[in-house]
């Protein structure tokens, strides 16, 4: 099934519909485990410690939010705010992104920064505007007053609450929230029946007319490179250079990396900054070629597609099949 995925691509890139780049990141289901760090392998003590930081309000300086507070379960461990929200009720200026399947990215954040789980992990610790621990010494501190977590890193880690054995034990737990066995997958397997007739045209689509596989292909259905598509700006920041304040490079202003497809149906809203709440929003927008942008950097793969009513219904019953079998529900505490 992959050569015909695959041959597929390559007869649409010589009948003008997308470009050769897409050949390096072909359409294959979701891998069955992501990479896992030497320097942290995976024990199901160590998942388990990660699952109660992960859920634990203790973590923020004020003992009111946890890192589910903005990754929620039910949200595809995602946050159904359009921008999320700190300490005090401090707004951010962008939407958290799902945890799930994030273990298989190469890098964390809409922007990029974080070059693993567990640097991501202990990022919002400090963040002025997410958990706002003054420094991460003090969160160390905090969990060591704590006999059942001084007991529990004992255990794991053969040693005391350390920062960076904070950061280790969440990205265990992280590590575990994969979807895989979606319609989609099933599909690319073989099984004609997994998508509906409705949802095969919508792929069809998807790989042509509609050019969403130019930056969604790969497993995770994202190329995790970084693109400036003109998005409306709602949250606290009137403008958000994106991964330009990490990278520094004038070619980033304004760009977010691809988000992955996986999950979509359950991760509203969409975009960086929530800027839309629904899959036929989102669709609407690329229909128009994105929007504008104040940097010159905004991405020449957009353009109008001028798509039917019924094409942009058969998109989104594509986006809706690709929900994959979680274990959001059995990782609550």
């Amino acid at each position: 099934m992959r050569r015909i995925v695959a041959l597929s691509i390559v007869a649409l890139v010589f009948n003008g519909w997308i470009s050769k780049e897409v050949m390096a990141q072909p359409l294959v289901p979701l891998p069955p485990s992501p990479p896992v760090p030497l320097s942290n392998i995976q024990t199901p003590a160590k998942v388990m410690l990660g699952k109660q930081l992960f859920f634990d309000p203790k973590l923020s300086v004020n003992g009111s939010i946890s890192c589910a507070f903005c990754h929620m379960p039910k949200a595809g461990y995602a946050d159904p705010r359009p921008v999320s929200l700190g300490v005090g009720g401090k707004r951010g200026g962008r939407n958290a992104p799902s945890v799930l399947n994030a273990a298989y990215l190469d890098r964390q954040f809409w922007d990029g920064r974080a070059g693993s789980l567990e640097e991501q992990a202990i990022g919002p610790l400090t963040n002025p505007v997410e958990m706002e621990n003054p420094t991460n010494q003090s969160v160390v501190d905090r969990l060591r007053k704590i006999p059942a977590y001084k007991k529990s890193f004992q255990e794991v880690f053969g040693g005391d609450v350390s920062i960076d054995r904070i950061g280790e034990a969440i990205a265990a737990y992280e590590r575990t929230l994969l979807t895989p066995n979606t319609p989609y997958d099933r599909f690319l397997m073989g099984k004609k029946t997994a998508l509906s007739a409705s949802a095969q045209k919508g792929f069809t689509l998807f790989k042509g007319k509609a050019r969403c596989v130019l930056c969604h292909s790969g497993a995770l259905l994202s190329d995790q490179a970084y693109h400036n598509l003109g998005v409306p700006q709602t949250g606290t920041l009137s403008i958000d250079v994106g991964r330009y304040a990490f990278s520094h490079n004038p070619s980033d202003k304004g760009t977010f990396r691809t988000p992955p497809l996986r999950n979509v149906a359950l991760t509203s809203p969409y975009m960086h900054d929530g800027v839309f709440r629904t899959l036929g929003k989102v669709v609407d927008f690329y229909d128009k070629g994105g929007g504008s942008s104040p940097y010159k950097t905004k991405d020449p793969l957009l353009r109008p597609l001028h798509l039917t009513k019924q094409e942009k219904i058969e998109l989104v019953d594509f986006l809706l099949a690709l929900t994959g079998e979680t274990a959001a529900e059995k990782n609550q505490p």
